[in-house]
């Protein structure tokens, strides 16, 4: 049964060693604001394999002092049962630029300190990259950084990278969210004493200097580099330090920066979200392109991990989708890889499952080897680590929301060393006489054209979500051998493959004699369909899944085949079936966006 509200009151004032937000919870209490206390205080704010993100508030449920306090504390009492050698190995703590985020990361390792574990609290902004490449590094036991990446300026995160420097994943995270309602009693309040600490270590420099030269390793020869003119943004946030002095570690002339969002503001005052693929984010950043001139546009997330790019093709800017760039980088692996004279049948590229399959076409015609995983960089990270255990090389991963993953230092994403190899490919294209989207359309024509559609359905009612999922899983005559009937076709193709990975519902239709799936399950609904035309080359792959953040339900749709109009007029038809035939979305009252 529930506590009360006023218990959940009375807790959170004994135990937040905040002022200000005590003082907030008070106010909220005595003013009888029942409604908002509810909100905060009724749930807590759930640790998962992306650690926190909340708003920055007063309560349970929300990112606060206390909330961080506490987490540090599960994490090191976590770190310390299942880390060998943990307090002398140490662990890294980066933040970025958002409010609160250089204090708690101070309270971070504050919490680790008073444990006697070894911290590596990296000295003023960073970007989050520079967090797992100081994990391995350092060979440290854990790394924390805090960040809330392309968010919205009310929230903050805090996300945890496990001893091998990737993103944490089952059974960890778990554990770890057991671990902090264990210790939730704060032994540390404040981080005054922190950097007078002689467990507190200034490695920074040292972290930066090998980062660079890592990045060095990445650099690849090309032609007249001062010809391309590039402008770039950082979106108010951390990437411009490190973006330009990639450049100069490259060769390159500077970019022109765009002036009004290149140095670190927590309030983002010229955008809305500040995510390079929200409709605007690059608006100023095309003006400025348009005034001096220049060809390119390069953007990087507030903390740096993403990366984006437009191109002007003749007076028209053109946005590369996560997948076009995905495609545009993989190629340019694959073709330094071959030129290296390295056996291409030990080169392996991983992608998400729900991004584009331009990539595995790839590597069926050229002869690497291609995974994909779910979704998520702590999925594309690991997977990248196993091949490599079987003898692989895994020089590029990457997933459609504009992650990209190069060499072997870091295995999660990095749109500071995204920036400067697109940079390089553009200018030894140019050399060619080709620019980067002409050289896309001919990577089409050896490939096969690809296009994506990807959107998703609101619903905020779960028996709704439930009651379309159902209907799926018993609408068709596409006999699963386990009681369920998935649809035999959608947009006029006939559906060759189903790949049900919801826990609890666990079925590959492409895996006999068992049909148990090869990826995890995910505990999210997460279907996903390959179908194919009678009457020509074209197929499509529909993958739908329910957001484990928001109330939505999210298609990811690429089709492929050799004609551009077919493709496109397809994905139009699987969409309206999608919405109308499966999902009853007007029935159903289903937003759209």
């Amino acid at each position: 049964m529930s506590p009360p509200l006023e218990d959940l009151v009375k807790e959170w004032l004994r135990l937040d060693p905040n002022e200000s937000t005590r003082k907030e919870v008070e106010h909220l209490w005595n003013t009888n604001a029942t409604d908002e206390l509810e909100k905060r205080m009724r749930s807590r704010i759930e640790f998962g394999t992306a650690g926190l993100r909340g708003k920055m508030e007063a309560g349970w449920s929300r990112m606060n002092d206390l909330i961080v306090i506490q987490a540090s504390q599960g994490l090191c009492s976590y770190i310390l049962q299942h880390v060998e050698n943990a307090t002398t190995r140490g662990v890294v703590i980066g933040h970025d630029h958002r409010h609160n985020s250089k204090r708690w990361a101070q309270l971070t390792a504050a919490a680790f300190i008073a444990n006697n574990v070894k911290v590596y609290l990296h000295k003023g902004l960073v970007h989050t990259p520079l967090v797992p490449f100081s994990v391995k590094a350092l060979s440290a036991a854990c790394g924390v950084m805090i960040t809330a990446s392309h968010n919205p300026k009310q929230d903050n995160g805090y996300k945890v990278y496990w001893e091998n420097a990737v993103q944490i994943i089952g059974p960890h995270d778990v554990g770890i969210a057991q671990s902090i309602l264990q210790n939730l009693e704060p032994r540390v309040h404040d981080a005054s004493e922190v950097l007078k600490s002689g467990l507190c270590i200034d490695s920074t420099e040292e972290m930066k200097r090998g980062y660079f030269n890592s990045l060095n390793h990445l650099r690849t020869a090309s032609l007249s580099k001062g010809s391309v003119a590039f402008v770039n943004t950082s979106l108010h946030g951390v990437g411009d330090a490190f973006a330009s002095k990639a450049f100069e570690i490259a060769g390159f002339s500077p970019y022109t920066p765009v002036k009004e969002q290149r140095h670190p503001d927590p309030d983002f005052p010229t955008v809305k979200f500040p995510n390079p693929e929200e409709k605007g984010a690059l608006d100023l950043a095309i003006a400025t392109a348009n005034a001096t001139g220049a060809l390119y546009v390069l953007a990087q997330d507030p903390d740096a991990d993403r990366f984006s790019a437009a191109e002007n093709c003749d007076g028209k800017w053109v946005t590369f989708t996560g997948d076009q760039l995905g495609t545009l980088f993989g190629y340019h692996v694959f073709e330094t890889y071959k030129e290296s004279g390295k056996p291409i049948d030990k080169l392996a590229m991983v992608a998400s499952t729900v991004s584009s399959k331009m990539i595995e076409a790839m590597a069926q015609i050229e002869g690497f080897r291609f995974v994909d995983c779910l979704t998520g960089f702590k999925f594309i990270g690991n997977t990248a680590l196993d091949l490599v255990k079987e003898g692989y090389e895994v020089p590029f991963g990457y997933e459609e929301a504009i992650g990209y993953m190069f060499g072997s230092e870091i295995r999660d994403k990095d749109g500071v060393a995204a920036t400067m190899i697109f940079a390089q490919l553009a200018a030894t294209l140019r050399a060619r006489g080709v620019t980067v989207h002409a050289h896309l359309q001919e990577l089409y024509r050896r490939y096969g054209y690809f296009e994506t559609s990807n959107s998703y359905f609101v619903c905020t009612d779960p028996l709704v979500v439930e009651k379309i999922f159902r209907k799926i899983r018993s609408s068709g005559d596409m006999d699963s051998s386990q009681g369920r009937s998935y649809p035999s076709s959608i947009g006029g193709l006939r559906i060759q493959s189903v790949i049900d990975l919801t826990d609890g519902h666990g079925y590959d239709s492409t895996n006999a004699p068992t049909y148990q799936p090869k990826l995890p399950l995910s505990l999210g609904h997460m279907i996903q369909f390959r179908a194919f035309s009678d009457s020509d080359d074209s197929r499509i792959i529909l993958t739908i899944r329910t957001s484990g953040t928001e109330p939505k339900i999210k298609y990811y749709l690429e089709g492929n085949g050799s004609n551009r109009d077919t493709v496109h007029s397809l994905l139009g038809r699987v969409v309206d079936d999608l919405a109308e035939v499966w999902m009853n979305a007007t029935e159903n009252g289903l937003g759209r966006p």
